[in-house]
C-alpha cells in the first residue's frame, strides 16, 4: 500500500500555494492528483529561484509534488469539456476560484454534481460565500489582516505588520485536507458526496480566537479578547552571552526546576510566582526575571544544563540552520531526489508517520503540461482527438 488515501482521485483547479499544498499533502497521503493548469500554468511557476527551467521555480517545487500536470484552456468549449470529463472520473475537485468565477466557467458544485453525484467538491477562497465579503478577492496579507494577526503584532513592533510566512495560506491549506479527508470517511461510512467550503478568512479567525477570544468567552463578556501571557512585549527568545535561547517555565514543576538551574532560588520563592495564575497576573515581571537569569551564560551551556530536565527549551534556529538540524537530519524529514530536468532538489517530507500506509514521495514536480496527452487518454479521448487539441492550445506539453 502507497498512503492512505491510496485510489483516491482528485482534480486540482488550483493556484499559488493554499490549494497546490493542500493537494501535495493529499498527494503524499496516496491520492492520484491531477492539476489542471491554464496555458500560462500555475502563477507559482515563476516566482522565485529556478534552475533550468523558468516555469519551475523553488516555490512551485516545494507545492507540486506527487502530482500529473495537464493544461486545458477551460475559456474554450472543448476546454471545458475536457474539465468535465475528468470531474465525471474523479473522486474529490478542489478549487481555488472565487464563487462567480466558478460559476461562469460552468465548473459550480450544481453542474458537477449532475455528472458525478458522489464527488466530493471543495472550494478554498477568500471568505465563505455566505456573508457580504464573500466576492471578495483575498491574498495571505489581507487574511492576516482581517484575522486580527498583523493587530497583534503591533503589540510587539509598535505597528501592525505580517508574519513573514504565509501562515494564512498554509493554515488554511491543512484545513483544506481535513475537511477533504473527513468528507472521503462520510462518503465511505454512508454513500454521499457533498460540498465543501473552506474561507480563509473563516478559518483564520477560528485559529486566532482559540486562545485570544479569552474574556469574550462569555456573555456578557468578562474581560476583553486577547491571552495575555502571549501579548507581552517579553515574550520573546533570551538573550545569552552570545545568542539567543527559547525557554519556557510553564509548568509549576518547570518553574521549580527553572530557579534551580539558573540559581535564583528567589524566584521560587517570590510570591508574585507562587504558581501559574501568579506568573501570568505579572507576566511582564516573569518574562524579565527569567530574561535577567539566562543572560548570564552562553546558549551552549544552557543548552547542556537543560537537556536533562523537563523544561521546554530549544536552540533559536536561522532558516539555513534547519538544513543541518540534527533532529530533522536523523529523522529523515529532508528529501534529496534527482529530478529530470531541475538537477538535484532537496523537499520537506510530509510530516505524519503511518506505521501501515506510510506516506511517499512517487512524484517529482510536473513540468507545465507533462502529463497532458497520458490524461486526456485516460479520460477516453483519442489519439487523434488529443493531437488536434495540441494543435489548437487547447492543451499543451512542457516546452523543449
Amino acid at each position: 500500500m502507497s498512503g492512505p488515501l491510496e485510489g483516491v482521485k482528485i482534480v486540482e483547479f488550483t493556484s499559488v500555494v493554499l490549494g497546490p499544498w493542500a493537494c501535495q499533502i493529499l498527494g503524499d497521503m496516496g491520492a492520484d492528483v491531477i492539476k489542471i493548469e491554464p496555458p500560462a500554468g500555475d502563477t507559482n511557476r515563476h516566482l522565485g529561484p529556478h534552475n533550468v527551467n523558468g516555469d519551475m521555480s523553488a516555490l512551485f517545487l516545494t507545492c507540486n509534488r506527487n502530482k500529473r500536470s495537464i493544461v486545458l484552456d477551460l475559456k474554450t468549449p472543448e476546454g471545458k469539456e475536457a474539465a468535465l470529463k475528468l470531474a465525471a472520473q474523479a473522486d474529490v475537485m478542489i478549487h481555488n476560484f472565487r464563487p462567480r468565477a466558478m460559476d461562469r466557467l460552468g465548473l459550480d458544485y450544481g453542474t458537477i454534481r449532475k455528472i458525478n453525484p458522489d464527488i466530493i467538491y471543495c472550494a478554498t477562497y477568500g471568505y465563505s460565500k455566505k456573508g457580504p465579503y464573500g466576492d471578495k478577492g483575498a491574498l495571505d496579507d489581507s487574511i492576516q489582516a482581517g484575522s486580527g494577526i498583523a493587530m497583534l503584532m503591533s503589540m510587539v513592533e509598535g505597528e501592525p505588520r505580517y508574519l513573514p510566512t504565509i501562515l494564512a495560506d498554509k493554515t488554511t491549506g491543512m484545513a483544506v485536507v481535513n475537511a477533504v479527508t473527513a468528507a472521503l470517511f462520510y462518503r465511505e461510512r454512508h454513500g454521499r458526496g457533498q460540498e465543501i467550503e473552506v474561507p480563509m478568512y473563516e478559518t483564520m479567525v477560528s485559529f486566532v480566537m482559540v486562545e485570544h477570544l479569552w474574556g469574550q468567552t462569555f456573555d456578557p463578556p468578562i474581560g476583553k479578547a486577547g491571552y495575555t501571557r502571549l501579548m507581552s512585549l517579553h515574550r520573546r527568545p533570551y538573550k545569552t552571552k552570545d545568542g539567543y535561547i527559547a525557554v519556557l517555565p510553564y509548568w509549576d514543576n518547570h518553574w521549580k526546576t527553572f530557579c534551580e538551574v539558573v540559581e535564583r532560588p528567589d524566584m521560587l520563592t517570590d510570591p508574585r510566582f507562587r504558581d501559574m495564575k501568579t506568573r501570568l497576573a505579572n507576566i511582564d515581571v516573569s518574562y524579565a526575571e527569567t530574561g535577567k537569569a539566562l543572560a548570564k551564560k552562553t546558549t551552549q551551556e544552557w543548552l547542556d544544563l537543560f537537556r536533562p530536565t523537563n523544561v521546554p527549551h530549544m536552540v533559536v534556529n536561522t532558516l539555513d540552520g534547519l538544513i543541518d538540524d540534527p533532529q530533522l537530519t536523523e529523522t529523515g524529514f529532508w528529501q534529496m531526489a534527482d529530478h529530470p530536468t531541475e538537477g538535484r532538489i532537496r523537499m520537506a517530507k510530509t510530516p505524519y508517520n503511518f506505521s501501515e500506509s506510510p506516506t511517499e514521495i512517487r512524484r517529482l514536480p510536473p513540468r507545465l503540461g507533462q502529463q497532458s496527452a497520458e490524461i486526456l487518454r485516460e479520460a477516453g479521448y483519442s489519439d487523434d482527438k488529443i493531437q488536434q487539441m495540441f494543435d489548437r492550445s487547447i492543451t499543451k506539453g512542457p516546452s523543449s
